[in-house]
């Protein structure tokens, strides 16, 4: 069986050219246009994901020995130089970069998945290949289906992505799923089984994936992207299945109060 590390950054592999092809084909007011996000044209979203590319891949290339730690102002002109550029270069931007942190991914060797480490900051302890590699598919993941639901109402998340992520998120990754949660938005505790997966969110004092859940009070009847989806606030009512259903000791409405997204 292949490692999470593997799993994951094939999946990056995978959306890295589901993306690439879709961001080429949208027209001028496409890329200018809407996105799943909120308050994010398609391109500005394109923009987020390549600098973060930029970012990422620099600190890859620092912790193998092959640059330069990047300074305290590194961060900040990556995104400023992104964000004055015009849609079509953000668009061809991202492809460039992204491919090349993908590419930098991939040629890690088995040796360095067990051993390398790199630190993030709101991580307790230096995150593993597979745990940087499995942040980046979570941002790529939900942002790539941004961009695709501006052009297709019935996108859905990657099936190699979800796989990955729900591993991930039940694991190094919990924290993202207590970040994205509001607990207090419901006045009881909610033990949510997603389907017949295996997997459940759990809402008490705070929020959390697992991979395994006792005493359920709820079920989501839905695909597990779908659920994904929820969690991250990107499950509204023109985006929602037409399987998805919750019954239990929550509502899907209410569901959506706890997990408003970004």
């Amino acid at each position: 069986m292949t490692t999470l590390a593997v799993r994951t950054i094939d999946a990056l592999r995978q959306e890295h050219d589901a993306l690439a092809g879709v961001a080429a084909a949208l027209t001028d007011d496409q890329l200018s246009g809407p996105s799943g996000a909120s308050e994010w044209s398609a391109a500005q979203v394109l923009s987020h994901l390549g600098s973060g590319a930029e970012i990422t891949l620099a600190l890859l290339r620092a912790e193998l020995g092959e640059g330069d730690a990047a300074g305290e102002d590194f961060n900040r002109s990556v995104w400023d130089r992104w964000d004055a550029a015009g849609p079509a270069d953000q668009r061809a931007w991202f492809v460039e970069h992204d491919a090349r942190l993908v590419e930098a991914l991939e040629a890690l060797t088995p040796e360095q998945h067990a051993s390398l480490t790199l630190p993030i900051g709101f991580l307790p302890a230096p995150a593993t290949v597979a745990t940087f590699a499995g942040l980046r598919l979570n941002e790529v993941a939900l942002h790539s289906w941004d961009v695709r639901v501006a052009t297709d109402g019935s996108a859905r998340l990657v099936d190699a992505s979800v796989t990955a992520l729900l591993e991930q998120l039940s694991g190094d990754l919990a924290v993202l799923v207590g970040f994205a949660g509001k607990a207090d938005r419901v006045d009881q505790r909610v033990v949510l089984a997603v389907g017949d997966s295996g997997y459940g969110v759990l809402i008490d004092d705070s929020v959390s994936l697992a991979p395994k859940v006792d005493g359920v009070t709820a079920t989501f009847a839905g695909a597990p992207e779908a659920a994904l989806r929820l969690v991250f606030g990107r499950l509204g009512a023109a985006y929602t299945p037409a399987d998805v259903a919750v019954t239990g000791n929550v509502t899907l409405d209410e569901l959506r109060a706890v997990f408003p997204g970004f």
